[in-house]
C-alpha cells in the first residue's frame, strides 16, 4: 500500500474524528481569509463557560480582540503570551466596574485529575461510592483541512486541531514514498515558508506534528529539528497496513481530547531572550 499525502491526511482525519475531532472543510468555516481564529466558536465557548458569571457579548469580543492584537512581527514573544494566557488563565475587567473581575480560561479543564484511569494492579478493594458526576465539556472540538490562508503568499496547512476556535496543532505530511519529500521537508514547510508566509497562524501554535506515515514526530514550533521527538507508545489497536499503523498508533495516545487538554494545561516552557535559539 502507497502512502501519499492525501491518504496520510485521510487516515489522520478518521483517527481523530474517532477521537472526537469532527472533520470540517476549510472551505466551511466562517472566517476572513488572512484570519485564522474561529471567532464564533470562542465566542460561543465564553458566553456558555462563563455564563453563570454574567459575562457579555462585548467582554467576549474585548478578549477576542486582545488576542488577535498580539503582533506576528514578534512571533516568539506573542506565542509566548498566548500560551501563558491558554494554560494559566486571566482575570477579565468587567465592563461594569461594580461587578467581580472574572477569572478567565480559554479552555475548559475542570476534572481533568478525575479522567485518570488506575491500571488493574492498582486497584485494591472496592466500595460503595456515589457515582462521580464528570464535570460537562463544553470545550468545541474541530479537526480543519485545506483551511486557505492569506498572507504575502498564500498557504494550506495539511490540517489544524482546533479547540475553542484556537487554532493549538499545526499538522503537516510529506509522503514517505517520494525521496525528495522528507519529514524533515515537513518540518522546514513549517518553520520556514508557513513561518514567512503565514505567522499569523503561529502566534496561537501550542505544538506541531509532522509526518510521513512511516515516521512522526511532534514539537514546538520554535523547536530545532533534532528536538521534535517520535512519539513512540503504540497501545492495542488491530494491526492495519504496516507502515502507517505505528503513526497512527501513536499519536492515537496523543490526540484523546483528555491528553491534548492536559498538554495545553501543563506543558509549556519558554527560554529567556539572552538564551532563545534563533534561526
Amino acid at each position: 500500500m502507497k502512502f501519499t499525502e492525501e491518504k496520510l491526511e485521510k487516515a489522520f482525519t478518521e483517527l481523530l474524528g474517532q477521537e472526537g475531532f469532527p472533520h470540517h472543510l476549510g472551505i466551511t468555516i466562517t472566517r476572513k481569509p488572512e484570519e485564522v481564529l474561529i471567532e464564533e466558536d470562542l465566542q460561543t465557548f465564553l458566553l456558555t463557560q462563563y455564563a453563570g458569571q454574567g459575562i457579555t457579548v462585548n467582554e467576549t469580543k474585548s478578549i477576542i480582540l486582545q488576542l488577535k492584537s498580539l503582533s506576528a512581527s514578534d512571533l516568539y514573544e506573542s506565542n509566548k503570551t498566548f500560551l501563558k494566557q491558554l494554560s494559566d488563565g486571566f482575570i477579565l475587567k468587567r465592563e461594569d466596574r461594580n461587578q467581580k473581575d472574572i477569572y478567565i480560561q480559554l479552555i475548559n479543564y475542570a476534572g481533568l485529575n478525575k479522567h485518570r484511569q488506575p491500571e488493574v494492579d492498582q486497584l485494591i478493594s472496592i466500595a460503595a461510592e456515589p457515582e462521580e458526576v464528570y464535570p460537562a465539556d463544553n470545550n468545541i472540538y474541530k479537526f480543519v483541512n485545506q483551511l486557505e490562508i492569506i498572507g504575502p503568499e498564500k498557504r494550506i496547512p495539511d490540517g489544524i486541531v482546533y479547540i475553542n476556535g484556537l487554532p493549538l496543532v499545526v499538522f503537516e505530511f510529506k509522503s514517505a514514498i517520494r525521496e525528495e519529500a522528507t519529514i524533515y521537508d515537513a518540518y522546514k514547510q513549517l518553520t520556514v515558508r508557513y513561518r514567512r508566509d503565514i505567522p499569523e497562524l503561529f502566534k496561537y501554535n501550542a505544538f506541531c506534528v509532522i509526518s510521513d506515515g512511516v515516521n512522526n514526530k511532534s514539537g514546538s514550533f520554535f523547536a530545532p529539528y533534532d528536538f521534535f521527538y517520535a512519539w513512540r507508545r503504540v497501545a492495542g489497536w488491530q494491526k492495519m497496513w504496516m507502515a502507517l499503523t505505528v503513526c497512527l498508533h501513536s499519536y492515537k495516545e496523543c490526540f484523546t481530547k483528555t491528553v491534548c487538554v492536559i498538554l495545553f494545561a501543563t506543558s509549556f516552557t519558554f527560554l529567556t531572550a539572552q538564551k532563545r535559539m534563533r534561526k
